[in-house]
C-alpha cells in the first residue's frame, strides 16, 4: 500500500515508513488515496469484539502488517488499560447516543489511538531495521499530551517531548502531564497557544529534514499528533464499533445511515469518520462542532479558511485551535487527488493566513459535512440542561458537540440516528462543569472535582483521583522561538 504526501504525488511511503516519519519531508501528511481495498463487511463486524473491530479496521488501513501481527499488537495495546473490554461504549441519552471515548487510562479519547501508536512505532522500527532512537515530538492542546506520555512511557527505543500552551490547559490536564512518570519523557510549556506549539513542531521537522541534526545523534524524529497516520488509523475503529452497537441493540437496522457529531479542533477525529465512510460505513452526515474558535464552521459553510482572527481561550481548550492540520488530508481527498492544489493552499495559509477552495471542493465537502459552533455560555447551558433532563454529565467539549447536534436538528433534521462523540471525562474540566451545574466553583481544580462528585455521584476515574498532591517533575517554560533549540539540546543529550 502506498501513502502519498498531501503536497506531492512523487513523495510516497509504505505504512512503517509513514508511521516512523510522522510527517512527509515536504511538510505534507501521508494519506491513503484508494479505499477500494479497505472495505469492511458490516455484517461480520456485528460478530466482533471491540478489539477485533480495531484489529480489522486498522489492519485494512495499514496492510503492511499481517492480520495476525496486527491482532497481537492491538490486543497488547488495550489489555487491562480500559475500564471496560467494550473500550468505547455507547450510552443512550434522550433520543440521541453518546459514544464514550474517555474510558481509557487518561480519561480522554486520545487513549484509543495512543495506546496503539507506540506499538506500531516499535513494530515499524523492527520491520525497517532501524537502530536509531525514535524521538516523538508532540504539541498538545490538553489531552494528546498526557495520552502520548502514558503510551510512550518507557517504551524501548523511544523518547517523547510534549509541548503545551502555558495557561491553555485545565488544572487537571496540566497536572496529568507535569507529574508524568517514565525515564524517557519530557514536558515543556510554551508561551503561546496551541497553534504556536503545533507550528513549532512542524518547523522542527522541517529544520531537521534540511540539516539532519537528529541523525548525527543517532535519532529520528516522529510525531504522536494525528498528523501521524499511525495515530489516525485506530480512531476509525470506534465509528464501526458504535454503528455495530446501535444495530445489536435494535436502535437501527443494518444498512441504515447514521449521523456523527464530533467536537473538532485539529480535524483528526472527524477525518477518521470520513475514512470510515469511505471504508463502507453508512454515514449520513458528519457534523463538525466548534467552540468560539470557529474557523472550521466558517470554512465548511463558505469554502474560505481564514485563521486571521482573534484567538479565544475557552472552557473547551482541546478545541482552541485555528490551524487544523488534518484538514489537509481531507482537501486531497475532496479534490480527488489534486496535489498541486493542496500544496498551493498550504502555501497560501502559511504566507497569507487564508485560502479559498474551488467550488467543486466546497460542494464535495458540503455533501457530507455540516458545521455548527457554540459559545462557552451555550455549552454551559447544555451541560446543566442535559444533567437535569437526562441525568447524564457532559464535559465541556462534548457539550459543544451536543449543542451543535441540537442546532443541526433544528435546521435540517434528516431523521437518522445521531451519535455524539464524547471526548473526555467531565472531571478533567471539573471547575467549568461544576459552574455550569450550580453557578460557581472553587479555583482549585481538585476541590472542584470533589464538589462535582458530591453533587452528581458520577464516579471519578481512578487515574484522576491519584493526581492530587503528586509532585511535579517538569516545570520548563520557553518562548515559542526556543523550541528548536530545546529539542536539539534534548536529542543531543
Amino acid at each position: 500500500m502506498k501513502y502519498y504526501s498531501t503536497r506531492s504525488q512523487k513523495i510516497t511511503a509504505n505504512a512503517p515508513e509513514a508511521i516512523l516519519k510522522g510527517i512527509a519531508p515536504d511538510g505534507g501528511l501521508y494519506t491513503p488515496m484508494d479505499f477500494s481495498e479497505m472495505q469492511i463487511d458490516l455484517k461480520s463486524v456485528l460478530q466482533m469484539s471491540a478489539v477485533e473491530i480495531s484489529a480489522e479496521t486498522v489492519g485494512r488501513l495499514l496492510p503492511d502488517f499481517a492480520p495476525e501481527e496486527m491482532r497481537a499488537l492491538i490486543e497488547a495495546a488495550y489489555a487491562g488499560k480500559f475500564e471496560t473490554e467494550d473500550l468505547t461504549p455507547v450510552a443512550k441519552v434522550g433520543d440521541a447516543f453518546v459514544l464514550e471515548l474517555f474510558r481509557g487510562p487518561t480519561s480522554a479519547f486520545k487513549d484509543v489511538a495512543l495506546s496503539v501508536l507506540p506499538r506500531l512505532i516499535v513494530a515499524s522500527r523492527e520491520k525497517l531495521g532501524v537502530k536509531d532512537e525514535i524521538v516523538i515530538l508532540t504539541a498538545t492542546s490538553g489531552d494528546t499530551g498526557k495520552a502520548a506520555l502514558e503510551g510512550f512511557r518507557d517504551v524501548p527505543g523511544t523518547r517523547i517531548i510534549v509541548f503545551y500552551p502555558d495557561g491553555g490547559v485545565s488544572d487537571v490536564q496540566k497536572a496529568q502531564m507535569v507529574t508524568q512518570e517514565g525515564g524517557n519523557v519530557r514536558v515543556c510549556a510554551i508561551r503561546g497557544n496551541f497553534d504556536d506549539a503545533q507550528t513549532g513542531v512542524k518547523n522542527i521537522f522541517a529544520d531537521d529534514s534540511a540539516n539532519g541534526w537528529a541523525a548525527k545523534s543517532g535519532a529520528r524524529l516522529s510525531s504522536a499528533n494525528s498528523i501521524n497516520l499511525g495515530r489516525l488509523a485506530p480512531q476509525v475503529a470506534y465509528y464501526f464499533k458504535a454503528y455495530a452497537d446501535l444495530v445489536l441493540t435494535g436502535e437501527i437496522t443494518l444498512g441504515d445511515e447514521v449521523n456523527f457529531v464530533v467536537p473538532t479542533g485539529n480535524f483528526g477525529d472527524i477525518l477518521a469518520g470520513e475514512f470510515a465512510r469511505r471504508m463502507g460505513l453508512p454515514v449520513a452526515r458528519l457534523v463538525c462542532a466548534s467552540n468560539a474558535n470557529n474557523v472550521l464552521t466558517d470554512f465548511i459553510r463558505t469554502g474560505r479558511y481564514d485563521r486571521r482572527r482573534e484567538f479565544f481561550k475557552t472552557n473547551s481548550p482541546s478545541m482552541d485551535i485555528l490551524v487544523s492540520s488534518n484538514l489537509e488530508r481531507y482537501l486531497l481527498l475532496a479534490s480527488e487527488g489534486d496535489f498541486d492544489l493542496v500544496a498551493k493552499l498550504m502555501r497560501e495559509l502559511g504566507q497569507n493566513g487564508v485560502y479559498d477552495v474551488p467550488q467543486s471542493v466546497l460542494e464535495a465537502m458540503q455533501r457530507r459535512f455540516s458545521a455548527y459552533c457554540a459559545t462557552d455560555a451555550e455549552a454551559a447551558e447544555t451541560i446543566g440542561r442535559v444533567w437535569r433532563e437526562h441525568g447524564y454529565l457532559l464535559d465541556t467539549h462534548t457539550a459543544v458537540a451536543w449543542t451543535a447536534m441540537e442546532k443541526f436538528r433544528a435546521e435540517c433534521d434528516n431523521g437518522c440516528a445521531t451519535v455524539v462523540l464524547s471526548t473526555a471525562s467531565p472531571y478533567k474540566f471539573s471547575k467549568d462543569v461544576l459552574r455550569a451545574l450550580n453557578g460557581s466553583a472553587p479555583e482549585d481544580g481538585f476541590e472542584a472535582m470533589d464538589q462535582l462528585h458530591r453533587l452528581t455521584k458520577v464516579p471519578v476515574p481512578a487515574n484522576l483521583t491519584g493526581l492530587r498532591g503528586r509532585a511535579a517533575r517538569f516545570d520548563d517554560c520557553i518562548d515559542r522561538d526556543q523550541m528548536n533549540h530545546y529539542v536539539q539540546k534534548a536529542v543531543a543529550e
